[in-house]
Order: structure tokens, then sequence, then C-alpha cells
């Protein structure tokens, strides 16, 4: 039996279709009208679904990554949907020199995912670099993607342009290839994204088409071996730093989960206003202040135009005390229970010891469909 391929590579042409479409009014619309057809998908079985989420453990958690993913994830958990959550552990090194105190930031994402409500026994946590398998499957993957293709990608492109002159690793041209490794490898068929990341999962579902196309498929040849990812498009807000940029720890602009409320009080009492003593929600014209208003509604349960309305003319050191106890009051169990799992290191180090047995079962499994599909077993 011959074992050479027995349709053709797609052409370029073809495969630049896929990823520009990502980008174009129609086709973000179809992806949002997919995405709400989704949910009510989900409401009515979420046993159909499995997601693929996850982080890289480059610093501590904060209300950007509280609001932006963690609560959705753990409300898709609650769901009935079957989670599994990455610790990227291999992709910080992508774009750094080292990886830094490795350990302990794992050991922190962990201790966060925990504390917000993600449970181990319904979500699987697990890391790069304990599951072999996943990782391997970046050799057929890179087999069926262009160089062009991957320059393309907005996050390589932003890598190249902050680079300048500056050679850029292989694996950081590849993350894009990596991140459809994450999502293939257990077959995730939904991944919650933000409209920006978009070209990474059609990148994904471009693999699974190619990989299918070109190599074969599993068993009886009667299945494809990797599924096409589709998109649960995200609407969580975007919550700023104390400056008014994005929230980053390198920016000293973070309220992290792990924080005590002192250091958030600080933080908060600090955080960018502007001249105006009346206060208004109005994200366009005055972002800082909106900002401190959203993450007060955020935080209390209500909409921040009655935040607004309720402080009026108080000014901004009233604003800033309001946002000050809606976050602690907010944080308050979820830090006490970080706490708790912080000075378990054991606990922490079982909990991923078991997510990554999952993980690797599943991985092989899927490796070994691989192997089939390309006639590479010996």
């Amino acid at each position: 039996m011959s074992t050479e391929q027995t349709s053709p590579a797609p052409t370029l042409a073809e495969d630049d279709v896929d990823l520009i479409e990502t980008t174009s009014d129609a086709s973000l619309e179809r992806t949002q009208r997919r995405s709400d057809a989704i949910e009510r998908e989900i409401g009515e079985d979420p046993t159909r679904f499995r997601i693929l989420t996850g982080d890289r453990p480059t610093g501590n958690l904060h209300l950007g990554h509280y609001f932006g993913s963690l609560l959705n994830r753990v409300r898709l958990q609650d769901a009935g949907v079957e989670t599994w959550v990455l610790v990227a552990d291999y992709q910080v090194i992508t774009d750094r020199d080292g990886v830094g105190p490795i350990r302990e930031r794992v050991l922190s994402l962990v201790a966060d995912y925990l504390a917000v409500g993600i449970d181990p026994q319904r979500s699987t946590i697990f890391t790069h670099s304990a599951v072999p398998a996943l990782n391997q499957l970046m050799l057929p993957f890179l087999s069926v993607v262009t160089d062009s293709e991957l320059r393309r990608n907005p996050t390589v492109k932003s890598e190249l342009e902050a680079t300048g002159d500056r050679a850029m690793s292989g694996l950081m041209l590849t993350y894009p290839v990596h991140q459809a490794a994450d999502i293939l490898f257990c077959k995730a068929n939904l991944v919650p994204v933000g409209k920006d990341q978009l070209p990474h999962l059609e990148q994904a579902r471009v693999i699974a088409r190619r990989f299918d196309e070109r190599y074969g498929r599993a068993g009886d040849g009667s299945r494809p071996v990797f599924p096409r990812p589709e998109a649960l498009l995200s609407n969580a807000p975007n919550v700023l730093g104390t400056d008014g940029q994005k929230m980053s720890k390198s920016r000293g602009n973070a309220i992290e989960l792990g924080m005590d409320a002192d250091t958030t009080a600080k933080l908060l009492k600090r955080a960018v206003t502007d001249a105006d003593r009346h206060i208004t929600y109005d994200p366009v014209l005055r972002p800082e202040v909106s900002n401190l208003v959203l993450l007060t509604a955020l935080a209390s349960g209500r909409r921040p135009e009655d935040v607004a309305a309720e402080i009026g003319d108080g000014g901004a050191a009233t604003l800033k005390k309001a946002a000050i106890e809606a976050v602690n009051d907010m944080l308050a169990p979820v830090r006490a229970r970080r706490a708790e799992l912080a000075a378990d290191e054991g606990y922490l180090l079982d909990v991923l010891r078991r997510g990554n047995e999952h993980a690797n079962a599943v991985a092989e499994a899927t490796l070994s469909e691989v192997r089939q599909a390309m006639h590479m077993v010996y």
C-alpha cells in the first residue's frame, strides 16, 4: 500500500483567504453570530463542547485577567463545559532570554486559578513542559504552514516590529503553531478569545484542515483527526491600569489578585483622574475617570452609569474611596482562599500532577492517531 499523499497540498492563494478573512468586517460579523449561537447551544447541551484556555506564567494575575477571562472560565466550567486550562510555561521563552522565577510563577498561577473557582475535579490544569506529546505535534504542524504566513500573524508581526534589528527566535516565529498544538492536542472545539486573537484560532483551523488534506484521517478514514475549533468571542469589559494604560504588572499599574487590601488602596489612591470634579461615565472623553467608575461597578455588580450618578459632584476622592471599598470587598474571599492555597505547596503540586497525567494520556492518544494518519506506525 502506497504511503504517498493522496491529495495535493493547499496553494498559497487558498491559504491566504483563510487568514485574511479573519480581519474582514463580514467575517467578524459571522463569527459574532456563530459565537452567540454557541452560547445558546451551551445552555441546551454543554457536553458538546470542550474549551482550551490558559496563560503564560510571566507574572501574577490581576483584575484585567479576572474580569477579562477568569470569570468566564468559571462560568463555562460551572455550566458543564469540559474545561482545559493551560499554564503555558514553554511560551515564556518565546520573547524572553530566560525563564525567570518560573516555578514560583507557575504555582502562583495555579493558586489564582483555584482561588477564583476553577475546580480541578471538573477542569484540567496542566503545563506545556510536562506534556511531550503535545509539543511533538509541532513537527507535523510545521510542515503545513509557510514562513510568510507565520510572519503575517499579528503577534509575530508586532514582535518583529518591536525587536528592530534584533533577530527573532524560531520559537517566537512558530508561536502560532504552538498555540495550534495547544488547542488541537486535546481536540478542543471551542476557544474563548477576543477579536484580536482570532488570527491565532484561524491558524489552528487551517492547520487542522491541511493536516487532514495532506496526511489523511484517523482509524478507518471516516473522520478527521482534528476538529475545526470555533471562537467564543469575549464580551468582557476592558479594565485599564491605574495610569489609564493597559493593566500590566511590568507597568506597575495592576491590581493583583494576591495583593493585600492596603496595597490595593495605595494603588487606587494614586490612580489617574482629571480636573473635572463632577463624575460621569464617558469612556471616550474621560477614559481614566470612566475606568475607575467601571471598576467600581464591576466589583459591586452595578451599572457604571449608576455609580457615576451616585457620586456626582463628590469628585475623584469619593470615586477612589468607592473603588477601593468595592474592589477589596469583592476580592476578600478570593484573597483569603488564595492565602490558604499558597501556604499548601504540596496541594498545588498535586493539582498539577493530576492535571498533567490527564493531559499526557489525552496527548498520547492524539499523537497515536496522528502517527496512524501519517502511516508512521511501524
